[in-house]
């Protein structure tokens, strides 16, 4: 099939749909790219992972952080940071995303923003508007999207990688607002459960709804009227950045292999399944009903690779 220049089938059939299709979606998509810049993928989505589960595990007990745990945990990310900065091998595992860092000359700016966002979130309680629940997202989602965006597009020539020809950031921010915005609403069941909320607290007010709302609409799935113009209200501005992520995809997919084109087109895919499910008027918003069954999202993606293959002929 690499004659006609899709590679989708070949590298699609190897892959054991049955052992992925619970894991998460970035996750997927990436088991479609050769197995080196995959497990590149795994070691940063792991590094990441370490951040962000410390905060949110924490969070998650309910019990109130104090200024001075808040300043220790902060601590410990910066000094993570400034270590990785420093090319200081830890640990087997440090030593091992210093090297990746390096063999694909990723930038350590989606670092930098993710502890930036976690230092916030310890300090926090919650976002005061969309504008700071955005700024948040920038270390929250887009970093991590952007890596991904990295490592579709890195080039390699006679064993050295060299960095995108498009601005990663860019190209990253709308696929991972639109999936970080789906996947709050997705998760609000078991987030909310947790301790964990991601709605904007004017966006709260404005729909006279509190924390204390959230956890008994979460605690029983029986959304109030105000409850279902809120989410109704995150799913449109999901729409517009899924909109922008579908113009972002379509502008640099040409100056991608097609492996990697594809692994673009699955997140796209996966999160609008997701998105298509979110019905503000009649959902229940729980987590069964939000989350596609294990068939439903192996039959997207065979319809999804059906598609690119068919594009490329």
């Amino acid at each position: 099939m690499e004659s006609n220049g899709i590679t989708g089938l070949d590298f699609a059939v190897d892959s054991d749909f049955d052992d992925i299709l619970t894991n998460p979606i970035l996750d997927i998509a990436a088991r479609f790219w050769d197995a080196d810049r995959y497990e590149a993928f795994q070691v940063c989505y792991r590094s990441m992972r370490r951040i962000d589960d410390l905060v949110d595990d924490r969070k998650a007990t309910g019990r109130k952080i104090t200024p001075e745990e808040a300043s220790n945990y902060a601590r410990m990310i910066s000094d993570w940071l400034e270590s990785i900065k420093r090319g200081e091998n830890g640990d087997q595992f440090t030593e091992q995303f210093l090297e990746t860092r390096v063999k694909y000359s990723i930038p350590l700016w989606p670092w930098e923003r993710l502890c930036k966002a976690m230092a916030y979130d310890l300090h926090h309680d919650g976002y005061p508007n969309f504008l700071a629940f955005l700024r948040y997202a920038e270390g929250a989602a887009i970093s991590p999207a952007a890596v991904f965006m990295h490592l579709c597009g890195v080039s390699e020539a006679n064993g050295n990688f060299r960095a995108p020809t498009f601005d990663i950031r860019k190209a990253a921010r709308p696929l991972a607002l639109f999936s970080y915005l789906v996947h709050i609403i997705r998760d609000f069941q078991k987030d909310t459960l947790a301790n964990l909320c991601y709605f904007p607290l004017d966006m709260l007010r404005q729909h006279d709804l509190n924390e204390g709302d959230l956890k008994a609409i979460a605690a029983d799935a029986s959304p109030t009227e105000s409850f279902r113009q809120l989410v109704g209200r995150i799913k449109a501005i999901a729409e517009y950045y899924g909109g922008r992520a579908r113009e972002t995809i379509d502008t640099i997919e040409p100056s991608l292999p097609p492996r990697y084109r594809l692994s673009l087109e699955i997140i796209y895919s996966l999160y609008s399944q997701i998105f298509e499910r979110i019905d503000p008027e009649n959902g229940c918003f729980s987590t069964g009903e939000l989350n596609p069954t294990a068939g439903q999202v192996k039959e997207r993606l065979e319809v999804t690779i059906r598609r690119f293959s068919r594009a490329g002929d």
